[in-house]
């Protein structure tokens, strides 16, 4: 099983078993087992509930459930004993009471964490599998395989395979002693300020990413950069690779991507109110608050 692990959206206790994804019986031993729970999905949303906040399960019994073709099912795998299937329906109806389809970004802060790892896992194939109906390579249709962890070309002429893919992101927090690097994107809530961000490209290593990202957004030179952890992140489909960095404390020239970046001194953020940092559940509020603790020998408030 995972080893357990503080970093957001990992850690989750779930067993994937993939060795099990190529039973051609599984959808129908998954509905035959009483224990089998299912979440219904539809476009990128999954059934949840608000009061009290957490996932929806129903099971073999529930109409959408029993109506649903094998196609529609994907296997997760196990928590605490028991198989999760995600179901992806159309409409469905005999919802349970208070329950509803949601976004998972605005669940993220009301959701247990091993709810948001296994949401995070589910939402990142449904949006793979919704961009991919198509044969990239003949434009043929595509039909799911491997539990619905693969899809296959239908062309017997093609047969191309295609599996889920990662994009990587790195997010750096850059530091001058006491000081830390901060920028702001103009959509993000008034007076917010995160960690640096960006996608690496081809043929690049994460470390010249980093380096490249911070001095194209604030034109500081950075170095001395250290991998901290990783957090997948399903919007749609980025893993992030967060790093911490040093470089010395100057002028910033911002290249229009950042509304505004500034360097914030260690009191600023101890004193800094909720809405200025990043939210908890995110890599780049446990970047910063791992850096403070270096940096001050105190916690800083994760609120």
């Amino acid at each position: 099983m995972p080893t357990p692990s503080p970093h957001p959206f990992s850690g989750a206790s779930l067993d994937r078993r993939a060795e099990t994804r190529d039973d051609p019986a599984w959808p129908q031993t998954a509905l035959d087992d009483s224990s089998t729970v299912f979440i219904l999905a539809q476009g990128s949303m999954q059934l949840v509930q608000r009061e009290p906040a957490g996932i929806v399960y129903v099971d073999a019994a529930h109409p959408a459930v029993r109506s649903a073709s094998a196609a529609q099912l994907i296997q997760l795998g196990w928590v605490e004993g028991r198989r999760h299937v995600l179901v992806e329906v159309g409409d469905a109806s005999g919802l349970p009471q208070g329950s509803m389809f949601e976004e998972l970004r605005p669940m993220l802060p009301l959701l247990s964490a091993a709810e948001v790892n296994l949401l995070s896992y589910a939402r990142a194939l449904q949006v793979w599998r919704a961009r991919h109906r198509h044969c990239g390579v003949c434009g043929a249709p595509t039909q799911p395989k491997s539990a619905g962890h693969a899809l296959a070309c239908t062309s017997t002429t093609c047969g191309e395979v295609f599996f889920p893919r990662l994009d990587p992101a790195i997010i750096v927090l850059v530091s001058d002693g006491p000081y830390v690097l901060m920028g702001r994107q103009a959509s993000w809530p008034p007076g917010r300020y995160s960690a640096l961000a960006g996608f690496v490209e081809p043929g690049e290593s994460l470390e010249d990413a980093v380096l490249r990202e911070v001095r194209e957004e604030t034109g500081v030179s950075a170095g001395a950069v250290s991998y901290f952890a990783s957090q997948p992140w399903p919007f749609p489909s980025s893993l992030m690779l967060g790093f911490h960095a040093t470089a010395q404390r100057g002028a910033i020239q911002l290249d229009g991507e950042l509304e505004d970046a500034r360097w914030f001194h260690a009191d600023e953020l101890a004193q800094a109110p909720p809405a200025m940092l990043p939210p908890r559940h995110t890599i780049a509020r446990h970047l910063i608050a791992i850096w403070y603790a270096q940096a001050t020998g105190q916690t800083l408030p994760m609120n």
